[in-house]
């Protein structure tokens, strides 16, 4: 990767070495039970711990996705730069079993490593130029609802937004065709100096299965708290409270609407990232970083 003028998005080190990508699934957030006002634990701190000390040197993740606190992930990707001296660190010291792959010891033991509510699924080498965040095509989220009148079952509780009002799906299916389609959401987003709110929203639809309910959304970007903004406004007009053409009538805004709350985090979880093919990478980023306008 070649090092940039912003510190954010500079390689882990500059003394080139492997670029490691691995699919990530972090539960949200949690507090410490021991301090309940404690800041919230990021998953991507203990997973940084762990791997500095696996390699002996830090080393910086950086995420696919940016979730708000207490948003699930189950698709998470992320990549880190190591340098070329410190790669063998992930190496067992006995020899490996044909055909086992190369970064398997390196994720049975970030597993002991991390809390349980935090895995690595896989590790791999990345191809050149390949940045988690930059040279993603589009992201992936679900939202869930239930609508059962006794809430979430307790396997649900952690993931599953109860929601025991009637909602009127049909409504919330209209008023998702009028957000498709590249829109400005500063209706839909948290102020972030210099950041563009224009995104392409390429699907939004809603399913049902018995008493849960999820909505599926997915766009090339998100800005700050979209998704679970859009979901609160849908659910506005599932409850009869705003007419489907009312989610049309907010895109263009100039800063964030008043008229509806945003859902709440936990039913949200980030399921999947897409990327390019290898040799597109390096013309995905350029459009990435592209400030986009209408």
């Amino acid at each position: 990767m070649k090092p940039s003028n912003n510190p954010v998005n500079e390689p882990a080190t500059e003394t080139g070495g492997g670029l490691v990508r691995s699919p990530v699934a972090p539960l949200a957030p949690v507090r410490s039970p021991v301090a309940p006002l404690a800041p919230v634990r990021s998953p991507v701190a203990p997973l940084e711990e762990a791997l500095s000390t696996v390699f002996r040197t830090p080393v910086i993740l950086r995420a696919a996705g940016r979730t708000d606190a207490g948003v699930h992930a189950t698709g998470q990707v992320a990549h880190l730069d190591v340098p070329a001296d410190a790669l063998g660190h992930a190496y067992p010291r006995s020899a490996r079993p044909a055909g086992e792959p190369e970064f398997l010891p390196l994720t049975r033991r970030l597993a002991r490593f991390v809390p349980e509510d935090v895995r690595v699924l896989g590790i791999v080498r990345a191809p050149a130029g390949f940045d988690a965040r930059f040279s993603a095509l589009r992201r992936h989220y679900e939202y869930r609802l239930a609508t059962a009148p006794y809430g979430a079952t307790p396997q649900q509780a952690r993931f599953v937004t109860p929601w025991a009002r009637p909602l009127d799906l049909d409504a919330m299916v209209d008023a998702s065709r009028h957000l498709i389609g590249l829109h400005d959401f500063a209706a839909f987003c948290k102020h972030r100096d210099g950041a563009t709110t224009i995104r392409e929203m390429q699907r939004l639809d809603w399913t049902r299965d018995g008493d849960l309910v999820t909505a599926h959304v997915s766009a090339d970007a998100f800005c700050w708290s979209m998704v679970r903004s859009v979901v609160g406004a849908l659910l506005a007009v599932g409850e009869g409270r705003r007419e489907p053409s009312w989610c049309a009538s907010l895109l263009g805004a100039a800063k964030r609407s008043s008229d509806f709350a945003a859902a709440p985090a936990r039913g949200l979880t980030l399921v999947g990232v897409d990327y390019p093919a290898d040799d597109q990478l390096a013309a995905r980023i350029t459009v990435t970083r592209d400030m986009r306008t209408l």
